[in-house]
């Protein structure tokens, strides 16, 4: 019997994940990303590194062709797809950021989890999900994992696009206007608290957390429309400033660098 097709898959098979980090907003994401990742690899030029949920390989690929060991698991056998038909050194397969069985502990000196927690809608899968990363994390390893953040989407698709009313009715968002996201929801969104929340419970201590594009989807027009020089300006100005502590819970992501215990 053939397996029906999950909402995730229907939604990636559809959605152009290939071009989303190349794209001004997405982009710096990406840069913003990669100057972390790099921080955490240091001069440890013999990484070895996973991707969980890797995608379309945007960033198994630009690694591996740094010449790192990398390692990807795509849940979605479009974008996996997509990733092998790059003819790249990574060495990918299908799988689910829950279950990571194939990989024995302690196996890498990074881990990435940057798509799972936007589409683990309960907070212990979250766990789990981090849970998994961390037993295969070398001891004085890094992890990375990528979150949705509530404000981004309250303010957006809440009010921007005039469905908060609608959403609060329907109990999808709380008095507290926290999103209340459940397995119908494609995106989870979270606080800063919730992120607190769950690696309490994995056991892993905080590095540092950043806003990986800060402001830019806010401003995606208004960044297609600068010229190089500005839009190179902007870049630098948000490499400046996505540290800083009044800017991380405001952006559309973060990234939570972290140590297992």
């Amino acid at each position: 019997m053939k397996k029906e097709m999950t909402d995730i898959e229907k939604y990636y098979n559809k959605f152009n994940e290939e071009k989303r980090l190349t794209r001004r907003h997405g982009n710096v994401e990406f840069v913003t990303s990669l100057k972390y990742i790099h921080e955490c690899i240091g001069q440890n030029k013999d990484a070895k590194i996973l991707d969980i949920g890797a995608g379309t390989g945007r960033y198994s690929v630009y690694l591996a062709e740094e010449g790192y060991d990398v390692t990807a698991v795509e849940l979605v056998k479009y974008n996996l797809g997509i990733l092998k038909s790059k003819k790249s050194t990574v060495k990918a397969y299908q799988g689910n950021a829950l279950n990571l069985k194939r990989f024995e502990n302690e196996s890498f000196d990074i881990v990435l989890l940057f798509g799972p927690m936007y589409h683990l809608c309960k907070h212990e899968d979250k766990v789990k999900a981090l849970k998994e990363a961390v037993r295969v994390t070398k001891k004085g390893g890094k992890i990375l994992v990528a979150y949705c953040m509530n404000e981004y989407s309250i303010i957006t698709y809440g009010f921007k696009e005039n469905n908060i009313l609608r959403c609060m009715s329907e109990n999808k968002i709380s008095d507290e206007f926290h999103c209340e996201s459940d397995e119908s929801e494609l995106y989870s969104y979270v606080r800063i608290e919730d992120i607190d929340r769950i690696n309490a419970e994995a056991g892993v201590t905080r590095i540092k957390i950043i806003s990986a594009d800060g402001p830019a989807n806010y401003m995606r027009t208004v960044l297609n429309a600068m010229d190089e020089e500005t839009y190179d300006t902007f870049i630098r100005y948000h490499l400046s400033t996505c540290e800083r502590p009044e800017l991380i819970g405001a952006g559309a992501h973060t990234v939570d660098i972290l140590e297992p215990f």
